[in-house]
């Protein structure tokens, strides 16, 4: 497992297994490319969020925001998504990632 040094996340190349509980119940999965080569996925419904990368799970909750995107957040790690982009923050790093094809 490679580490991303920006964010401090784990990723594992080119294959995403785990998934989330049954119980949270995410209406939509997708998949999402980094820095050309890591996959992650984001697993989200209205009120949380789930960024899985390699073995890696984390749950962000929805923020209230006027700015554009939806976005969920911890006290250390922010996920924004606008189309086809997810834009991940630890201030003030940030990196940007790509949607792939649906899982």
């Amino acid at each position: 497992m490679a580490w991303v040094p920006l964010l401090g996340l784990p990723f594992a190349g080119a294959a995403v297994a785990m998934s989330s509980p049954w119980w949270e119940n995410y209406e939509v999965r997708e998949t999402f490319l980094c820095n050309d080569s890591n996959k992650v996925v984001v697993e989200r419904n209205d009120a949380q969020a789930s960024l899985l990368a390699g073995r890696s799970r984390t749950t962000l909750f929805r923020e209230d925001s006027p700015l554009p995107g939806l976005r969920y957040g911890t006290d250390r790690l922010r996920l924004i998504l606008r189309g086809d982009e997810l834009t991940l923050e630890r201030l003030p790093q940030r990196m940007l990632c790509l949607r792939t094809d649906q899982v």
